[in-house]
């Protein structure tokens, strides 16, 4: 797709921007006109509003305890997918599109959790991440999304987590469980932050800081590929 045309909605999922900001995270890479919504504020895109791509972002949120706004975005979702959208879901995001196009049995806490940099298998060739290789990219999720069906081709996995990735039904739907877009040093900080904040699963953040950071650089081949995509 001409990258003069492309126009990008992004469904921000955050809950606490001055601790987790996906914006930020995100508008680094996206060299295209886009325009961001806050979720939990019920603020939505009209997908007829000329957009061309959709983008689900992280969240502090698990998608086991839906508030309403929950719902209120999976019906943008849902009609983005009957407008054959691109569409790309990272971390809740990719729960919250599997959500919508499979259901709440497809999803479940984490045993365990993958947190810090993470080596992922790409184990199917792909339009949005290439060639099947090994790569490292920075992870923070406590759910997962589980059991899909023939519908779903898994594209990636890991060793903790079999759906790493999907696409749905051959069309530009793509979830990735994985954080690309957050590189070493935001990750460091974002991890600091956590930390301080006395939660339950502080040791989490605590041990992946004392982890080596890896980082393949995915996310440009991502961002890449999802804007060439078009609606089908």
């Amino acid at each position: 797709m001409n990258e003069n045309k492309v126009k990008v909605a992004i469904i921000d999922n955050s809950i606490d921007s001055s601790v987790y900001n996906p914006i930020e995270h995100w508008k680094d890479y996206l060299k295209v006109e886009w325009d961001s919504f806050k979720a939990t504020q019920s603020l939505f895109p009209d997908i007829k509003n000329g957009y061309t791509h959709l983008l689900l972002t992280g969240s502090e949120a698990s998608i086991l305890e839906r508030e309403n706004w929950v719902y209120e975005e999976v019906e943008v979702i849902q009609e983005a997918v009957e407008k054959g959208l691109p569409i790309l879901g990272s971390c809740y995001g990719h729960q919250l599109l599997a959500f919508a196009l499979a259901g709440p049995s497809h999803l479940r806490r984490c045993i365990p959790p993958e947190v810090g940099w993470i080596p992922i298998q790409i184990k199917e060739e792909s339009q949005l991440l290439g060639k099947k290789r090994c790569a490292f990219s920075f992870s923070l999720h406590f759910d997962e999304v589980v059991n899909l069906d023939d519908s779903f081709l898994v594209i990636a996995s890991s060793e903790h987590c079999e759906i790493q990735a999907f696409q749905f039904k051959k069309k530009p739907f793509w979830g990735i469980q994985i954080h690309p877009e957050i590189d070493v040093s935001s990750a460091t900080e974002l991890l600091r932050k956590l930390a301080s904040l006395g939660l339950e699963t502080s040791s989490f953040y605590e041990e992946a800081m004392e982890s080596r950071p890896q980082d393949s650089g995915l996310i440009h081949d991502i961002v890449r590929n999802f804007i060439k995509s078009e609606r089908r």
